[in-house]
């Protein structure tokens, strides 16, 4: 079956096709945090071996220098990005049951889940503060 050329659509539904909805972002976000989850633990691997191997002057550049800003925040994004997907894993998994598929309750669920990231990202940094 050939395609007329001259019919701008694209093929498959696309971005330009789709709206955006709490869904659809909570998809790619999930899917973001997969992957700040595994930097992050490489990250936290080599400060690890740094530690071990008694290069002290490396971490204290890292938490007591010109970096410690960046540090913390890094380790907060962090530790929502690890809330979050597992979160929205949980999701997932009532998913595997054949439950919560409807798209309201998708989308509710969906806003619930990264608004609710938040919550213990600070009450662990409140407490690491005290």
């Amino acid at each position: 079956m050939a395609t007329d050329r001259s019919d701008p659509r694209p093929l498959s539904p696309h971005l330009q096709v789709w709206r955006w909805h709490a869904t659809m972002a909570s998809s790619i976000l999930h899917r973001a945090t997969g992957v700040a989850n595994s930097v992050g633990a490489v990250a936290i691997a080599i400060w690890l071996i740094l530690l071990a191997t008694g290069n002290e002057g490396s971490i204290a550049f890292l938490f007591d220098g010109a970096m410690a800003w960046v540090t913390r925040f890094g380790l907060i994004l962090l530790t929502y990005s690890v809330a979050y997907h597992w979160l929205n894993g949980l999701r997932h998994l009532i998913w595997d049951f054949g439950k919560g598929y409807d798209p309201k309750g998708s989308n509710t669920r969906s806003v619930m889940i990264m608004i609710g990231a938040v919550i213990p990202t600070v009450l662990l940094w409140l407490n690491l503060g005290n």
